[in-house]
């Protein structure tokens, strides 16, 4: 290592992968802000509108299992014309709504102002 290498790094850091906590907050928001969706379109807008962030296959599937076993989502299938196959879409169930913009505001509270990972815990 030497110092260019670490002024490389602060100029193109690696990206931060989002573990399940942070993906659930992330989901919830998503849904809560633009409506259903469906997982590849949940990686492209995490990579299109946050560049630092990265989100794996692994983590987004484990926190889209957790939010449908604890009933904060629902999933359905869309068959749009043109398409081979249809999408699994998730859209937040309307009796968590409530609970769902609770936690969507966490991501946007983790986001913070520059775009980078808070260390702030909860009271």
């Amino acid at each position: 290592m030497n110092f260019q290498d670490i002024y490389q790094y602060f100029q193109s850091p690696p990206p931060i992968y989002l573990g399940k906590e942070v993906a659930v907050c992330y989901i919830l928001s998503i849904l809560v802000d633009s409506g259903d969706s469906y997982g590849t379109a949940l990686v492209q807008h995490i990579r299109a509108e946050h560049p630092p962030y990265r989100l794996s296959d692994t983590t987004l599937y484990s926190a889209i299992e957790f939010l449908t076993d604890e009933g904060m989502i629902q999933s359905y299938w869309n068959n749009s014309s043109g398409r081979g196959r249809p999408r699994r879409m998730l859209s937040v169930r309307s009796e968590k709504l409530d609970d769902a913009k609770h936690l969507a505001q966490l991501w946007h509270q983790h986001l913070g102002a520059d775009d980078r990972p808070t260390t702030a815990k909860p009271s």
